[in-house]
C-alpha cells in the first residue's frame, strides 16, 4: 500500500511553462482522501514552494533547498547549515569564475549581489523571497546552500572548477544552468529517509518522481522510482520506471495508474 508520494518540481511536476498539471487538484484530493502523504522535494526555496501551494500548504510536506530545509504541518528542520567561514570562502572562490552568479540561500530568504536583468529574472523564479545586498560575506542567516548560475558555461567551465570541492561539500546540478553547493550529506534522498522514519513509511510504500541530477539520491529510497521521459539519462538509469514527460502531465498520470491498480 502506497503511503507517500514525492515529486520534484521543475522538469517533473511543472510543465515547461511552470504550470501544475490540469488535474493536480483532483489527484491531490484523492491522495488526501486515501491517507497518502504528498511531498514536494525541490531545489527551490521554501517560500517559493509555499507560494505555489498556498491553498494546500497545510497538507503538503515541503523538502526545500534540495533537502536543506524540511517543513511539515507542526514542524520544521534545517538539516545542516554551511559554516560562515566556509560560506565566505566559497563566495570568494565563485566570484573568481567568469560568468558565474551567486545566490546565497538562507533560512529567512535568498541574497544576491548581481542586479543584471537576466539573472534577477531567472533567480526570481525559484527564490521569491530575496534581497539584494552589497556583500554576501556579511549576510547573517542560516545558510542552507549556495546556488550558482551560469547561463553559458556551466558544463564547460563553472562545474569543472567547483566539482573538486565534492570531497567536502555536496555538489549537485539541478539544471543545465544551475548548480548547488550544500553541506556534505544534504540531498533529497536523505530528506526522504528522514520523512519515512518520521511518518512510519517504508521504501516499499514510497513513490518518487524526478528528472535531473539533484533527484538521483531519491531514486534509491523508493520501490516506485520514476524518471520523467524528459529526464537526464543518469536519472533514467537509476529509476525503476519511466513516466511521461512533464509536458504530458506524467506525474499525475502515473499516480492515477498506481492508485487504480
Amino acid at each position: 500500500m502506497i503511503k507517500m508520494i514525492v515529486s520534484d518540481m521543475d522538469g517533473t511536476l511543472l510543465s515547461s511553462n511552470k504550470q501544475l498539471p490540469r488535474d493536480f487538484l483532483a489527484v491531490f484530493n484523492r491522495l488526501k482522501a486515501e491517507g497518502i502523504q504528498f511531498v514536494v522535494a525541490s531545489g527551490r526555496q521554501y517560500y517559493t514552494l509555499e507560494d505555489e501551494f498556498k491553498h494546500l500548504n497545510h497538507n503538503i510536506v515541503f523538502v526545500a533547498e534540495n533537502g536543506g530545509f524540511i517543513k511539515w504541518s507542526g514542524g520544521e528542520m534545517v538539516t545542516r547549515s554551511v559554516k560562515p567561514k566556509d560560506a565566505s570562502g566559497l563566495i570568494n572562490r565563485i566570484r573568481a569564475i567568469e560568468g558565474a552568479n551567486i545566490v546565497l540561500c538562507g533560512k529567512d530568504g535568498a541574497y544576491v549581489e548581481d542586479t543584471s536583468k537576466d539573472f534577477v529574472s531567472e533567480m526570481s523564479k525559484y527564490y521569491v523571497r530575496h534581497k539584494i545586498v552589497e556583500d554576501l560575506t556579511f549576510v547573517q542567516d542560516d545558510i542552507l546552500k549556495i546556488a550558482v548560475n551560469d547561463f553559458s558555461n556551466m558544463e564547460s567551465s563553472t562545474y569543472p572548477q567547483l566539482k573538486e570541492l565534492s570531497n567536502d561539500f555536496q555538489i549537485s546540478t539541478s539544471s543545465p544552468i544551475w548548480l548547488d553547493i550544500m553541506p556534505k550529506g544534504t540531498n533529497k534522498g536523505n530528506a526522504i529517509k528522514f520523512l519515512q522514519e518520521k511518518f512510519g513509511v517504508s521504501k516499499e510504500q514510497t513513490v518518487v518522481f524526478g528528472d535531473y541530477l539533484n533527484d538521483l539520491e531519491m531514486m534509491t529510497e523508493a520501490k516506485y522510482s520514476y524518471a520523467m521521459a524528459n529526464a537526464h539519462s543518469l536519472v533514467k538509469e537509476a529509476a525503476a520506471f519511466e513516466a511521461l514527460s512533464n509536458d504530458q502531465e506524467g506525474v499525475t498520470k502515473a499516480i492515477i495508474a498506481l492508485l487504480d491498480e
